[in-house]
This record gives C-alpha cells, structure tokens and sequence, in this order.
C-alpha cells in the first residue's frame, strides 16, 4: 500500500537510507531537517545524497508551526530527529533535552490534532545502558552497573556485588532500562512519550531499538557519531583511532541498509503495532577487533591507541538478541560485517575528513568525563 511518509530528522545518515528504502517501495516521503551543522555542514545545503524525489523541508522539530506544516497530508511518521552522542550529551544537556524530549512532545501534540495510520520512533540500544549478563550459577543480571571506584581502578569487567564475575549476554527487549546518561534518558524519553500517547489517542506506534548503526553517509566530522565514523576519521588522517578502557568491550554493528528495511518492515506489518524491537546484527564484535578490520580493509597499518581512561556514560557491553524482531516482523539482518566494512571503505575513498578526535577527547576530560 503506498502512503505519504514523513521522516523528523529525515536529512540524516539512517533517514535518507529510509527514505530510499520506502520510495522503492511506492511511498512518497517527507523530510523535515534543520540541518544541524555538526552532522551537515556549515553551509546546511541539502545533501547530495537524499535522492530528488524526496520532499525537504527545512525547518525544527521544536517548532509547532514547522511540525504542522511537515504533517500535512501524511499517513504515517517516522520520528528519527535527535540529537545523537552520549559523550555530548552529557554536558550540552539543555540542547539534548530540549531537542530529544520538547521536540518529540511538540510533535506528539501536533499527532493529537492530526492522527496518523503509523508511528515510528529510533529508539536505542543506550537505554539498556549495560547488556544482559550470567553468573556462574546460570543466574541473569538485567541491572548491572560498574561503579565509579571499579573504573578508576580499571576493574573493566562488570560484577555481582558480592565480586563474582559476569558473563555477557544477548539482550531481549524485556531487559529493564539502566540509563548512564542524559542522551540514553532523552531516547527513553522519546520511546516511552510516543508509545504512551500512541495508545492513549490509537495512534499505532513502534519503537525501533537501533544498535551501533554504520554505512556511507555517516557524519564523519562529528566525533560524537558511531565508533566506526570515528575510526575512519582517524586512519584517513593518518592517526591513530582513540580506543578506550582496553578495547575488549563487546557491542553490536549493523548495516544501514539492514536497518532500513526494519523500519519499512515496521510501517507494514500490522502485528508489530505497540511493539518494541531490537534492531541489530545479533553478533558481538569488540572494539579492539573492530579497529584491526577496519586498518586492514582501509590498508592502513595504523594500531589503535588504547588509552586505558574511561567516559561517563559508556557501558561494557550489549549486543541484541533480535529473535523478537524476526518473529514479529521478519527482519533478517543481510549484510555481513567484512561487506559491510568493504562497501564503507569505497565510500570513505571518495570523501575528505577533518579528524576531531583529539578535540572530542579534549572536551570530556576538561570536563572530567573522560579519566
């Protein structure tokens, strides 16, 4: 069935593959951006990559008249405008809430008004804060959290309180949030604001629980995006990739083009309204890994720089369990990660990237965020 789409924050690396993915499909698509410079540019110019058919309007998601104005004549959203990045979000935290939070209630208030056939929200992976783990009993442990005094320590591997050791797990939607930071509050935020008021004025809504998101089209200048962004930053400018901690902490990377077809599946399947979905790989690579294979397929012999300090926020380790995904939905993440990273190497040939790594870096630790 072909439907008007609009897609907040639609202008961006996951949004225009979104775009793509339902204009193949005969939707027509809606962008509303404001074309933040961090991730755009100072220039705000369209981006090249947002194919022609698709309709921008620039403007803020915290606007109510911009909003309006987006929503004219649409059958379902996609709510992905955010600010993204748990290191900045934890000293901007005026601008993350005000755009993660106010500007999902302005858009939910203008929803009220005007109801859509479907709603659906980026959540993230953040709000589990860390994954689910297993003791040597075989007991779980969904709430787990590393003090302070263990990371200064740089006792890196969770525990039980009485200092018995954890192994990680695949985490399922039913882990309960353990937020370590204001971004991880703010997309929790988004997630539950939109279920709530979804169901309170049958709006069918959906939360999408992204993973570490990678592709082309990643802000590569903004050291607050992916860690692969990051990385290709570094070895393109002859640097070494800043690892932190000791790099053996475990996360989940999934193809952008994968993530695209979760979301369009999200739009068509009747059962997945309400629901909430854990959108990854299902695989567990560690960052440490992650870098050698990228320097390999960038042909780079550049060793990552493990600086052994610590960010607030961060967490050791999640990856998804996806199962629900699959049942509900039938999503099948098809892209393998060495593909994956092959097809981003051709694109990163292609592009000139200013490295702000050592900038990102300066920030947190004058700030005391990074130890």
């Amino acid at each position: 069935m072909s439907r008007r789409v609009l897609i907040t924050g639609g202008a961006g690396f996951i949004g225009s593959y979104v775009a793509e993915e339902l204009n193949a499909r005969g939707n027509s698509v809606r962008v509303l951006d404001s074309l933040v410079p961090q991730v755009h540019g100072s220039d705000r110019q369209r981006p090249a990559y947002l194919t022609s058919d698709v309709e921008l309007i620039e403007g803020d998601v915290r606007d109510p008249a911009d909003v309006r104005r987006a929503l004219d004549g649409v059958d379902a959203v996609f709510h992905f405008a955010a600010r993204v990045g748990v290191g900045q979000s934890m000293y901007e935290i005026g601008e993350y809430t005000s755009v993660n939070t106010f500007g999902t209630a302005v858009l939910l208030e203008a929803l009220i008004e005007r109801p859509v056939q479907r709603l659906i929200i980026a959540s993230s992976m953040s709000i589990y804060g860390e994954g689910l783990y297993r003791d040597e009993r075989e007991q779980l442990h969904d709430h787990v959290r590393r003090t302070p005094a263990q990371l200064a320590q740089s006792q890196w591997e969770p525990i039980t309180p009485d200092g018995r050791r954890l192994s990680p797990m695949p985490t399922p939607e039913a882990k309960p949030p353990t937020l370590a930071s204001v971004y991880a509050l703010s997309k929790y935020d988004q997630e539950r604001m939109c279920l709530m008021v979804g169901e309170a004025y049958k709006i069918p809504a959906i939360a999408l629980r992204f993973f570490n998101v990678y592709g082309p089209r990643q802000a590569l200048s903004n050291p607050y995006t992916g860690v692969l962004a990051n990385f290709a930053a570094r070895f393109l400018n002859g640097k070494p990739p800043l690892v932190f901690e000791d790099g053996r902490q475990r996360r989940d990377f999934v193809h952008v083009r994968d993530v695209a077809r979760a979301c369009r599946l999200a739009l068509d399947v009747e059962a997945a309204a309400g629901g909430v979905f854990n959108i990854g790989s299902g695989r567990a690579l560690t960052i440490v890994e992650v870098a050698d294979r990228m320097a390999r397929v960038l042909g780079r012999e550049i060793a990552p720089e493990i600086t052994g300090q610590y960010r607030s926020g961060d967490i050791r380790h999640c990856t998804a369990d996806i199962g629900h995904a699959r049942r509900v939905l039938g999503y099948q993440p098809l892209v393998n990660f060495d593909d994956g990273l092959a097809e981003l190497a051709d694109w990163l040939a292609t592009q000139q990237v200013a490295d702000r790594g050592d900038v990102m870096r300066s920030e947190l630790e004058s700030r005391g965020l990074a130890r």
